[in-house]
């Protein structure tokens, strides 16, 4: 889950005593975090990992279809309705982990029916009369400010102190100190076809840890993805990277964004110099500099160098 960063570390250690009870655990943090590897975390290694685990994305779930995938149904309960009925994901997590992603877009009136389920262990399918008992842990996670929701009456009271047994913050990926370790671990399952071991310079792991990643892990994945599948040799450069992360899509310093155009500039002018000592030659230019064709292509885009148009 985490290197060296204090804050993921010490809520590792207090889930490390709480993964065999079975308290709930609301995970909250920004978008591409890491809360559902995070839940994944948990039932793995806990009492429950040879159950099932079954995440629903309750943002994604429309909102006429939410409780019959939720709660299941009787056979026959409603128009469209199997013939046989269905289960539902709470009765598929009987014996292991619930997963609720997105919780804070659950619908108010289905988390009347989820609390129920919550309070009472047990589920009474839509059209059914009798319930059955679920043994289940619940990890729901939010990028919203699910408190907050409360005050304003969108997010029931009663079910976020149902769910908040425990709750784990994840820091965004511009807050952590550990994103070496994480390039690493990535770059582990990266290896060249040849079982040759990726890694990464010092000079783009400086633009990596520069850049704001609005995205977060999950578009720290796509950059190393990107990376591993243009760079040429074992270890991968600046030039590798996807223009992206040039951008400071997180600051509003004047004064860093000055120096950040001042630098990109010079380097604009170095390249237009070694390209001007080739005659504008592309592959005289990349032999000067001992890369291939590809990366000074990338280079000049990242740079907005172009080749003087021709003399007719």
């Amino acid at each position: 889950m985490a290197g060296e960063d204090p804050s993921i570390q010490r809520s590792l250690k207090m889930l490390s005593r709480l993964l065999n009870t079975n308290m709930s655990v609301l995970v909250s943090g920004e978008t591409g975090t890491g809360k559902e590897y995070l839940a994944k975390a948990i039932h793995q290694s806990c009492a429950r990992a040879r159950g099932p685990f079954v995440p629903v994305n309750c943002g994604a779930l429309p909102e006429n279809l939410i409780e019959s995938e939720l709660f299941g149904y009787e056979g026959g309960s409603f128009t469209g309705a199997l013939s046989k009925g269905k289960k539902g994901l709470i009765g598929e997590a009987h014996g292991g982990t619930l997963f609720l992603d997105e919780i804070g877009d659950m619908p108010l009136g289905s988390q009347t029916r989820l609390l129920r389920v919550l309070s009472e262990r047990e589920v009474t399918p839509i059209g059914g009369t009798r319930p059955y008992p679920v043994d289940m842990r619940v990890i729901a996670a939010s990028h919203r400010d699910l408190l907050g929701m409360v005050k304003k009456g969108a997010f029931r009271e009663d079910l976020y102190f149902r769910l908040n047994g425990v709750t784990i913050t994840l820091p965004p990926l511009r807050d952590r100190v550990d994103l070496a370790w994480l390039v690493a671990r990535l770059l582990e399952g990266r290896a060249l076809p040849d079982g040759t071991a990726r890694s990464l310079s010092s000079n783009a792991l400086g633009v990596l840890s520069s850049y704001g990643w609005p995205g977060n892990i999950r578009e720290l994945v796509n950059v190393i993805d990107f990376a591993c599948a243009v760079a040429s040799d074992p270890e991968i450069g600046v030039d590798d990277l996807p223009d992206q992360v040039f951008r400071r899509i997180d600051s509003d310093d004047e004064n860093s964004g000055a120096e950040e155009a001042r630098a990109k500039s010079r380097q604009a002018a170095a390249l237009r110099e070694d390209l001007r000592r080739a005659d504008w030659n592309i592959s005289a230019t990349a032999r000067l500099l001992g890369v291939d064709r590809t990366t000074l292509h990338r280079r000049m885009r990242r740079l907005g160098v172009t080749l003087p148009p021709r003399s007719p």
